[in-house]
């Protein structure tokens, strides 16, 4: 009897801390769930735009008439822009830049942000600062070309690379990240007689995984999405980006619909109306191509990111 009672009261306990929804409750959540579908579909819509143009017939997408449903299947597209003179070798280029170029800046940034949390460094606070600084002022476009031809830069694979190294910002965010990690832990690694680099290595870097990552999507991105370090710095065909061959060949989309055109030869001229390539097309699928690799990249990171940029902004 005893037993059935307590069954009850906690049954009862239960409930009493669920509180029933009212209609203005509910109203809310419709509104809510409704606005944030509206904002997901404004963000996805571009992208589904783009590859529905460079699956479909390229007369109607020429004449803007695929704009929710793909027409007339077909491939074609992809497989004609994809043997375009040095698509490969700028595909290859902006793969390495990427992936040396972000592992560089998560180190980097990583080591500078333990750095400036050490009390024994010399001059910190200094060196802090003089970094802080350069997010609000830089010499121009002018003294840093000149910079980077007096340093041996230009027509460089490096000029990708070393001066995207070194990120105020990502250093800010690591920073006030370690700054959270319980200094008990650097403590104890020093009684034991670790040095600096060990400390670094097996202590902090196992515990900033989720701002690393946080790093690592935004080095990523602005590496993979830049071309204007190419327009400036390079003129050796071999190592265009893919981004640039993207930027010129948007800016050549005609002439390069009727190149693509004359090099299939007899194709060209037994194709259907629906895969004759036109300027539409050249866009559409040339920005496809460019843009879903680094899409993959935010659901490997989704799990860190939240947790990094809110923990890595704000100490606490």
């Amino acid at each position: 009897m005893d037993l059935s009672v307590g069954m009850k009261k906690k049954t009862k306990s239960k409930t009493e801390f669920q509180p029933e929804r009212t209609k203005g409750d509910i109203v809310f959540s419709i509104l809510n769930y409704s606005f944030f579908l509206l904002v997901t579909l404004i963000c996805v819509y571009p992208f589904y735009y783009l590859i529905i143009n460079s699956i479909s017939s390229n007369d109607l997408s020429a004449l803007g008439k695929i704009r929710f449903f793909p027409q007339a299947l077909h491939l074609e597209n992809y497989k004609q822009v994809l043997q375009l003179r040095g698509l490969p070798l700028a595909a290859t280029i902006s793969v390495a830049r990427t992936v040396i170029g972000t592992a560089t800046t998560v180190l980097a940034s990583a080591f500078l942000g333990f750095m400036f949390t050490q009390e024994k460094m010399w001059k910190r606070k200094f060196w802090y600062r003089f970094i802080i600084i350069t997010m609000y002022f830089n010499a121009g476009l002018i003294p840093m070309f000149i910079t980077m031809k007096t340093l041996g830069l230009t027509n460089s694979f490096w000029v990708y690379i070393l001066p995207a190294v070194v990120q105020p910002f990502n250093i800010i965010l690591v920073k006030t990240y370690i700054e959270s990690i319980p200094r008990s832990l650097q403590e104890a690694a020093e009684i034991d007689g670790a040095n600096i680099l060990q400390i670094f290595f097996k202590v902090i870097l196992p515990n900033c995984t989720p701002i690393l990552a946080t790093v690592a999507i935004f080095s990523a991105v602005a590496q993979w999405n830049s071309f204007q370090d190419t327009l400036l710095y390079i003129t050796d065909q071999s190592l265009y980006s893919l981004q640039y061959l993207l930027y010129t060949y948007i800016n050549q989309a005609n002439s390069l619909a009727q190149m693509v055109k004359n090099t299939t030869g007899s194709l060209a001229s037994v194709a259907s109306a629906a895969t004759s390539q036109t300027p539409t097309s050249i866009r559409m699928t040339i920005s496809v191509i460019v843009v879903l690799p680094i899409m993959f990249i935010y659901p490997l990171f989704q799990k860190y990111f939240v947790k990094g940029i809110m923990l890595g902004a704000v100490k606490g």
